[in-house]
């Protein structure tokens, strides 16, 4: 660094991440490099502070491993290559194919390695070629936007601050310590000032220290848990139950028979809890308003849709939802300011794989199979489940074209690498999918020479497929038209740059007046439930959960933190044949993976947890262990219900 304190500027920029809080952050630049990242502390959300992900972000800007030119598959290496070369080569690839089997056989595959918007115009691209092959669902939040869709006809929250409201909160399968650290300091203001903080997961973490109550039901009890909870209020006469919620809810008497079914203790039973501890979180969360927040864990299971509905429906039926300090906040709409009206998505797309499904999908596509992959924002091999079968199915096609800046399990796969920015080189806007504030990403350093932002490449590609006009524009000029919706509301690019604002369109409370977006008007109920938890069997008594860690954001792990063998956190009985630190085998119906033990009398005995993300080239990724399948709706990964057991290491 220069002594000269002059040399030094900051820059305003955001973090593009797969994180609810699109953190505001202060980069401080010297001599052309970024020395420093903090927390913007005039942002009403950042506050000052950032993830600790977030704050090492400067040890992969400037990882040597970091990929600054354009690579070409040769044979079983990679070798440098041109920008003209590449996309010469892609080029005529995609008129080719078009031309001889349709553009339903090439397929264009994001995810959420950026929550940037001008991602979607690197989508309206193919859709203009095309359109082409494309993803259904959502690994992500799938399940739980098709339920929430389906129970209120909308997906939104309660501004994050309204939680201030609240007499009781439960988190829900929810770890803000890791998913959103901008959440604790609202939460514990809300206790401070009285509030009851509830938690209510099977996986024992530290957000358990937070709260007045912990309840630890078995994976996949959460149904039962909801069912016992109304059962208990149900019980218990009017008291919790709002004598109006029928002239806002339909299918009342058909959601209440379903909770009669059983006794309270046969619901408490089914989810491995006690009735009092039942009682405790009926009286707590009947003393409203109360607001739930869910976490994204329980709609990655087979029922994960439903058990989503039946939350929604508990806050229905007690008269939780249309009051400040209520509803069920799963996610904010995070696009909801901006104007998408120009792509059409999957309403023009020819073909829709489900997301979950990816690597069987693009094997067993035929008329016209598919000869051509394009990869942005994704490490799908990692992310998606049967990571053998992604593995395979973006090796045996014509081209596979993987954007990243990195050398991923997904990129080794690929016959084309192109380079691009990282999120403090991109130019950028953003929603959050953790609170309403809008925010601006501006390049704060220039990228390397050879290295385009996805907007880049794809702007130098249109001109040769014949779309050199669609995609002429500036990235300004694509700001300002993703904000003309909000432009005239307070929330113009011009405001935006000028300070935090709030999407205009959000409302502070969800349904205040009791009027909901499905055709009735009304909360749609969920009418039938499968509360049975997911099975084990005796061969498999365990269930696998790869859980997102503090470390690290998805698979984005820095060089040298994958070169132990994957850690697998187990109850001492779950494992009582092995050592803590003991290396072993996990073992599911899809394969194996070597695992070094973890004990922690914390958890329950009927679980391994392991971190998500982990690199297949080091041996440490768990979706080899789990089976590509999807969710009851909203084609969401199946990733929770994998029955696995421990073995000695074969060696």
């Amino acid at each position: 660094m220069s002594e000269n304190p002059e040399s030094q500027f900051t820059v305003l920029t955001a973090c593009n991440r797969d994180c609810g809080d699109s953190c505001s952050i202060v980069a401080t630049v010297a001599d052309n490099r970024i020395t420093k990242l903090a927390g913007d502390p005039n942002h009403p959300v950042t506050k000052g502070f950032l993830c600790h992900r977030t704050s090492r972000f400067l040890e992969r800007q400037y990882s040597p491993e970091r990929l600054t030119t354009p690579l070409v598959r040769i044979g079983d290496h990679f070798q440098p290559a041109s920008w003209d070369e590449v996309l010469c080569r892609i080029s005529q690839t995609m008129l080719t194919i078009r031309e001889e089997s349709g553009p339903a056989a090439i397929m264009h595959y994001r995810c959420g390695g950026s929550m940037g918007m001008m991602k979607l115009v690197t989508d309206y691209f193919f859709e203009k070629f095309g359109p082409v092959t494309i993803k259904t669902g959502d690994v992500c939040t799938g399940a739980g936007d098709a339920a929430q869709q389906a129970d209120f006809g909308r997906i939104d929250s309660h501004d994050l601050f309204d939680l201030k409201n609240s007499r009781t909160i439960i988190l829900w399968g929810k770890n803000p310590y890791v998913s959103q650290v901008h959440l604790l300091p609202v939460l514990r203001e809300a206790r401070k000032n009285g509030t009851r903080l509830i938690l209510i997961d099977p996986v024992h973490h530290q957000t358990a220290q937070l709260c007045d109550q912990y309840v630890q039901p078995r994976p996949g009890g959460d149904i039962a848990v909801v069912m016992a909870m109304v059962r208990s209020l149900l019980d218990g006469g009017s008291n919790g139950i709002d004598e109006t919620a029928d002239t806002y809810c339909d299918h009342i008497e058909e959601f209440c028979t379903q909770a009669r079914s059983r006794s309270v203790q046969q619901w408490a039973d089914l989810a491995d809890v006690t009735v009092g501890e039942i009682q405790l979180l009926s009286a707590s969360y009947a003393s409203g308003p109360s607001a739930i927040i869910s976490g994204w864990g329980m709609q990655r299971r087979a029922s994960g849709a439903a058990t989503i509905r039946a939350i929604d429906a508990l806050a229905a039926i007690t008269g939780n939802l249309g009051v400040a300090g209520g509803g069920v906040s799963y996610c904010f709409a995070r696009r909801g300011a901006f104007d998408l009206s120009f792509i059409k998505g999957e309403a023009v797309a020819p073909r829709l794989i489900p997301e979950p499904l990816f690597g069987p999908g693009i094997l067993a596509a035929s008329d016209p199979p598919i000869r051509m992959v394009w990869v942005t924002a994704a490490n799908p091999v990692v992310m998606l489940p049967e990571s053998h079968t992604v593995q395979q199915a973006l090796r045996t096609r014509e081209l596979t074209v993987v954007v990243d800046s990195f050398m991923t399990d997904t990129a080794l796969c690929a016959d084309i690498v192109l380079p691009t920015t990282t999120m403090l080189e991109d130019d950028d806007i953003l929603g959050a999918y953790g609170h309403h504030w809008l925010a601006e990403m501006r390049p704060v350093v220039a990228a390397p020479v050879d290295v385009k932002t996805d907007y880049e490449i794809i702007q130098n590609l249109a001109p040769l497929v014949g779309l050199q006009e669609e995609f002429s524009d500036d990235v300004e000029t694509w700001k300002r038209r993703l904000l003309r919706s909000v432009e005239d509301r307070g929330a113009s690019l011009d405001d935006i740059r000028a300070g935090s604002v709030r999407n205009p369109r959000a409302p502070g409370v969800m349904f205040a007046d009791r009027r909901f977006a499905t055709s009735s008007g009304r909360v749609n109920l969920v009418q039938t439930l499968n509360p049975s938890p997911p099975s084990t069997t005796l061969e498999r008594p365990l269930l696998l959960m790869a859980l997102a860690t503090a470390a690290v954001q998805g698979s984005q792990w820095l060089p040298g933190s994958q070169d132990d063998y994957l850690a697998a956190t187990v109850h001492p009985d779950a494992a009582s044949d092995y050592a803590d630190n003991d290396v072993a085998e996990i073992e599911s119906e899809c394969g194996s993976l070597t695992v070094r033990l973890r004990f922690d009398e914390q958890q329950r005995r009927d679980v391994v947890l392991v971190p998500k993300g982990g690199w297949l080239n080091k041996g440490r990724c768990a979706n080899t262990l789990i089976k590509a399948q999807t969710t009851d709706a909203g084609n969401c990964a199946v990733y929770f219900d994998t029955p696995v057991r421990l073995r000695k290491r074969q060696i």
